[in-house]
């Protein structure tokens, strides 16, 4: 009897201790939190890809400038 007492009682408290949780995920304050981190992970994601895209551009002009000093000292 004592092991059941146990048992209900961990899930009693349990169920209590997790409940602002759920609670936090539905909140208006929550969402709003979570879709201003998600715009700024976007946005942080868009500035990566075109400094990306930025240093990309310049490396095929270098090697052919390069090429061409060659062809010029020989």
């Amino acid at each position: 009897m004592s092991s059941s007492m146990g048992m209900a009682s961990v899930f009693v408290l349990s169920s209590l201790l997790l409940s602002p949780l759920a609670m936090a995920e539905e909140s208006p304050a929550f969402v709003a939190q979570n879709a201003a981190r998600a715009a700024t992970f976007e946005q942080h994601q868009a500035e990566q890809t075109a400094r990306h895209q930025n240093d990309a551009k310049p490396q095929p002009e270098q090697a052919k400038a390069s090429v061409s000093n060659d062809a010029q000292d020989s």
